[in-house]
This record gives C-alpha cells, structure tokens and sequence, in this order.
C-alpha cells in the first residue's frame, strides 16, 4: 500500500536489495546497474557473469510481486462487516525519522452496492483498544413479578366462569387499580364504578378478551349517539362475544381510548389488537376501563370482571358477601387481606349501592383477584363495637368464599349450594336462571379475635 504513495522510496530500497544479491566479488555489476536503476546513468547492454543474472531473477520476481498487489478491486463488495485483528507497521529501516506518515483515511470503494458498506483497516498497536458494547440496563419492573395467565376458558368449580383473557399483554401490568375496583365510589361519591381500570402508559396495545363481533367502535359507547365526543366513556369498543353464559349473551367493553383499530361488524379473535390506551372521555390519566356485561350491551347490565378474567398460574380469588345484622349488603366497607407468608396487605371496599349486580351464584359484594396461593387473614371492621377475624386458604385458579354478617361475624367459607333451573325469558325460552338455596349448611369457620 505504501509504495503506491512512496514510489521513489520503494524504488530505493528495490535496488539496494538487488544490489545486495550481487557476490562481493563482482561490485562493478552491482555499482552498475544500481546507478542505471535509480537514473543516475545511462543503462548499457553488457555481458552479466551468471551471480549477475541471478541478482536480476530476483529484481524481477520482486518486481511481479508488488505488481500483484495493485490488482484492480472487484466491481461489487459485499457490504458484510469485516473484524480485522490490529496489525503492527512493521518501519523500513533507513527511512528518515524512523516511521512511516500517517496515511490519508480510506475511501469508500466504488463498487459498494449500500450506504452499509463496512471496511476495517489495522490500527496501530499503541491505540488498538478492545470495547465490548452491551445493551443499556433498562429501569427496574414497576411490580413484583407474576407468573403467566391460566389458558381460558378456565373453570375449575361448576360455577365458576373465567372465560377472558386479560386485555393488556402479560409483558407490562394487566391487573386492576388496587383501590378503584369494580363497584367502588372512589373517585365521585353517588356513582359506582361499573368496571375495572387498568392502569398503562398511553398507546399500550389493547387487545380483545375473547373471540366475537364489534358492535361499537369509537365516540358515543355511554350516551349512545355515534360522534359524541364529550361521552365519558371516550373512543371505546364493544364485543359481543361468539360464547354466553346461561343462554345470556357476553360482551366485554373497552374504554378511554386514544386509538380505535377495529370497525362494527368486524370479527375479531382472542388477542387482537382493538386500538391503544388513552385518557379520553371522563378520565384521570391514560388507562383501560374494561368492563363484562351480561344479558344485554347496556351499562345496567354489568359483572365484576374479576370474576370473569383468569387468574395468574397459581394464584387464586377471593369473593366475599358482607351485610348488617338484618341480612342486606353492606355498602363501601373495607375489607383487610394480610397474608400469612409475606404479611402483604391489601384493602377491598365492598360494592357501592348503584349500577352494580352480584353474581347470580356467589351473590358477593367483594372480589380481589390475583392472590398467590396460600394461608390469609381477612379482617372486618363493622363499627367500633363489631369486628371479627378469620384465616381463609386461596387455592390456585379457584374462587374461596366467605359469608359475613354484622353481629355473628363470618358465619360461612363454604361455597354456596345452588342448581341450575330452567326459567322463561321474554323472547327467549330457553334460557335459564341460577336460583340459590336459602337453606345452604353453615360451615363453622376457625375464627381469631
């Protein structure tokens, strides 16, 4: 390489190893030639004696040599990365000041086919350093790590029913508000909340809970009235789903959103991407309110989702009916859950009075979901004078109930006992309807005080 920006030193040094192949005693020849090779005389034919011929053989093998190195490139490269090990300069000896100048900084070849054309040229041994590039540490999970959702349809006990798959990947968090559950009176006293909310950064995929038809896509879901933009439920989508429960019809519901990707009347999959998290319509920040409605597409109509959405591997739920001494249900009352192993606690309220139905099985007024399996305390505070508290076993992908009343305390953690009876709907005889047994066996719980 250096000879092509250093010809007449290579020159130089081409003669004086020629020179060097001469025997000592025929230093006329080599004095002679020397000089006609660097132009110092002119050259004349003479007879060479044969040492002389072979110095000659040698210039001109070397001469072939380099010759070879300034073969043209070939027309195309292939634009693959090349490593190249760092490689000494090896300095010529007899150049002035002892080292080669700095060659001028390749050129791209002509034939590079891309702008991704690679080349690695040897770097000197004083400044070839070694880097190892790695990826940046991303930040620290906003939660504790959860094991994977159980395949849906999911239903371990006769009448339970987790039929849906969460609607936020399993990859960012997919569970509900811990303190804004369905039928909480959180955030405006007077209206209960009709749903879950999932909290996520805006633009997170949204994805459907179970296979079915769109049967609203956009502004207007509450209100009814297509484009309307002040709705509280904001863009939203609806899915009537291609399962039901009982002979009544499943939908799932979807809102706040800040994208919608689907239309009405399109099919759509578990897992499909319905649109992206937002904030819009009647919201505090971007996040997914995601409701279950059963028998008909209306806001009256709901369930809790928790009851609907399969649990994590391993963990369980917990549903709970809670009333005052006569029996009825007892509005907006904390209830605490402490577990035993890693004394975490968690407080549930029970429903609010409005827009709200309890399962037609359970009959509950408090869900928490997504408990790991194990030994809990649960705790209720009535008044002052009335609090009672009980130790409960969560079992993996099952519902674990529990019957409070003010007054005797927990009176039950048996599963209600109920049957299945046909019952006559309008336009739709064949539906049926679960009837509880008011005379279900009270179980005699393992109380602490």
């Amino acid at each position: 390489q250096n000879r092509h920006t250093y010809p007449d030193i290579h020159a130089h040094h081409a003669a004086h190893v020629y020179a060097r192949a001469i025997p000592n005693n025929n230093r006329d020849y080599s004095m002679t030639i020397t000089k006609c090779m660097l132009g110092i005389t002119k050259c004349r034919h003479s007879r060479l004696p044969g040492t002389a011929w072979v110095g000659l053989c040698i210039l001109l093998a070397f001469s072939l040599g380099l010759s070879a190195c300034r073969a043209n490139p070939p027309e195309t490269v292939t634009p693959t990365p090349i490593l190249a090990a760092p490689t000494p300069v090896l300095n010529p000896q007899g150049l002035p000041g002892g080292s080669l100048p700095t060659p001028p900084p390749p050129r791209p070849e002509t034939g590079c086919p891309n702008a991704d054309c690679v080349y690695a040229h040897p770097t000197p041994p004083e400044t070839a350093v070694f880097r190892l590039s790695l990826p940046t540490p991303g930040l620290e999970p906003v939660s504790a790590w959860r094991p994977p959702q159980y395949p849906v349809p999911l239903a371990l006990g006769e009448f339970d029913h987790f039929y849906f798959a969460r609607p936020i990947a399993a990859d960012v968090v997919n569970w509900p508000i811990a303190d804004y559950r369905y039928g909480g009176t959180l955030l405006t006293p007077g209206i209960t909340h009709t749903g879950v909310d999932i909290p996520s950064n805006a633009g997170t995929p949204i994805l459907a809970a179970g296979p079915g038809v769109v049967t609203w896509a956009g502004w207007g879901l509450f209100s009814g009235a297509p484009d309307n933009i002040t709705d509280p439920y904001g863009m939203a989508v609806s899915i009537r789903h291609d399962f039901g429960y009982h002979g009544q019809a499943l939908y799932t519901i979807y809102a706040h959103m800040r994208a919608v990707d689907v239309s009405v009347g399109q099919w759509v999959n578990t897992g499909t991407q319905l649109g992206e998290v937002g904030d819009t319509g009647n919201a505090t920040g971007p996040h997914l309110h995601f409701e279950v409605r059963l028998g008909k597409d209306s806001f009256y109509f709901t369930r809790n989702p928790e009851l609907w959405l399969a649990p994590p591997q391993g963990w369980g739920v917990l549903a709970g009916r809670v009333t005052d001494e006569n029996g009825n249900p007892s509005h907006s009352l904390p209830v605490s859950i402490r577990s035993l192993a890693t004394n975490q606690e968690w407080i549930v309220n029970t429903y609010g009075p409005q827009a709200v139905n309890a399962d037609e099985y359970y009959a509950e007024n408090m869900v928490i979901s997504d408990l790991p399996a194990g030994e809990y305390e649960v705790r209720i505070t009535f008044s002052e004078k009335t609090s009672d508290t009980i130790n409960l076993t969560i079992r993996p992908g099952r519902v674990t109930y529990f019957v409070f009343q003010a007054g005797p305390g927990f009176i039950s953690t048996s599963l209600p006992l109920a049957v299945i009876t046909p019952v006559r709907f309008a336009n739709s005889p064949s539906k049926s309807q679960i009837v509880r047994n008011t005379a279900t066996p009270q179980a005699t719980p393992t109380k602490t005080h």
